[in-house]
């Protein structure tokens, strides 16, 4: 059997020559793969670098490498992914939360009141990632996370439980379909928005993610297009629309929130320096 510290040399290198990753992602993932198998913390693997693995445990690592070797995302075969500094399942049927998407949480609590009751919603909630990091960061504001698949909600609402955040609900519907006559102080949402047939849907880590929750008509923009058009009619005035996005939609994203009369629109810029959240002022 090999050392904790020649598995790790040996398959962070296979799995940058296979993937493409780059030397320090190929070496964090072989990390967290051996830690799954070994269930211990990453410390551990510092600490042992000697240790040999036992045959049950090289089995399972060598099972889950396989897996990743063949381009399955690390988030399905962990069965979870770290964002906003909580720790969510994932499943196929939801996206795979992204550090980027951390910057649309940000914006929410940037506009929200820090230390009274406000009602969110979130459009598209698929893990609950969004939803429930704000539920989190604000234990006084009451969360809304609407979905329409019932399976992406299903691990929304064991992810709540998990985390033991319980100021949040669930709702399916088609955006805003089942939420009747309801009000809010921010709407959230990032929903579909690559374009049918755009070659990156044939790439990397989306190959196994819902086609439903990331393409959105000929130019990607047909549901924050529907977004836009219905959002006024939840907001209270003054309150605000934050829409992720592509990276190259932003004035695109900016023009459809004017044509439907919001206001102090802006574009903010994510931890790569790309416009990648884009918002305005309901005035109804």
């Amino acid at each position: 059997m090999s050392s904790i510290r020649d598995t790790l040399l040996a398959d962070a290198a296979r799995l940058n020559a296979t993937l493409d990753l780059g030397t320090t992602t190929a070496r964090i993932e072989a990390q967290c793969l051996l830690q799954s198998a070994l269930k211990v913390p990453r410390s551990y693997l510092l600490a042992h670098p000697e240790q040999e693995l036992d045959a049950a445990s090289n089995a399972s690592y060598a099972a889950m490498l396989q897996r990743r070797l063949l381009g399955e995302p690390i988030a399905h075969i962990l069965s979870e992914r770290e964002f906003f500094g909580l720790n969510f399942k994932v499943t196929p049927a939801t996206l795979i939360p992204r550090p980027e998407t951390e910057l649309l949480v940000e914006l929410a609590l940037q506009q929200l009141p820090q230390g009274r009751a406000c009602r969110v919603l979130d459009l598209g909630t698929g893990s609950g990632a969004i939803a429930l990091s704000i539920a989190y960061s604000l234990p006084g504001a009451e969360v809304v996370a609407v979905d329409a698949s019932a399976a992406a909600l299903q691990v929304a609402r064991e992810n709540a439980q998990r985390l033991g955040i319980a100021n949040a609900s669930f709702l399916l519907s088609d955006w805003f379909s089942a939420l009747e006559a309801q009000c809010f102080d921010l709407i959230v949402s990032n929903p579909p928005y690559i374009a049918a047939g755009d070659v990156h849907l044939s790439q990397g880590d989306v190959r196994f993610e819902p086609i439903t929750a990331l393409a959105s008509g000929t130019d990607g923009l047909d549901d924050i297009r529907r977004i836009a058009a219905r959002a006024g009619d939840f907001l209270r005035q003054g309150a605000w629309l934050l829409l992720e996005h592509g990276y190259d939609q932003a004035q695109a994203v900016r023009e459809i929130l004017k044509e439907n009369g919001y206001t102090e629109i802006f574009s903010a810029k994510d931890i790569a320096g790309i416009e990648r959240v884009s918002a305005g002022k309901c005035q109804k």
